[in-house]
């Protein structure tokens, strides 16, 4: 796809944030079962089910825009969930595993709240309004998700991992 517009640029993020939830959602099951904190594994399976709806917001955002969301595939993502992955197969101690877990979503949560800044961003210079307001939902979701993963950490899972 030739990009020779800012609106040709925001169907292609549009497009690599739909990917990028997509390849999320397979992941995330591998790192709840790796993750032992109750706190952790709650939020994983909350955000779990957050990222199920931001996947349908985007497909609305598709329809609104009257485009097809398929087509990207997001390297981004592909790379931090195979560094994710390589470090679930670490020889780790629980406590030091789910330090691991909450980086690793950390790096994901950190791409997640730039792009969707981005789309905003573009969504509002374009006049997408529908489509602002669908993807401001979703970045809000994901700054707490990242919050409360910083949270997590903070209040227990650090001190346990170093300490344990």
């Amino acid at each position: 796809m030739k990009l020779t517009s800012l609106s040709d640029l925001f169907v292609h993020q549009l497009k690599d944030l739909y990917n990028a939830e997509q390849q999320l959602l397979k992941a995330m099951p591998d790192m709840m079962e790796k993750a032992t904190n109750r706190d952790l594994k709650t939020a994983m399976l909350n955000h779990m089910k957050e990222t199920e709806i931001q996947i349908q917001r985007l497909q609305q955002c598709f329809q609104v825009l009257g485009v097809n969301g398929d087509g990207e595939k997001c390297k981004a993502m592909e790379g931090l969930l195979k560094e994710a992955k390589e470090f679930m197969e670490h020889d780790a101690d629980a406590e030091v595993m789910d330090a691991g877990l909450i980086a690793s979503a950390q790096r994901v949560e950190h791409y997640e709240i730039a792009g969707y800044g981005t789309a905003c961003t573009y969504a509002k210079f374009l006049g997408h309004t529908e489509v602002l307001n669908l993807l401001q939902e979703t970045l809000s979701e994901e700054k707490k998700t990242d919050e409360k993963l910083t949270f997590i950490a903070e209040t227990a899972v650090n001190k346990k991992a170093e300490n344990h």
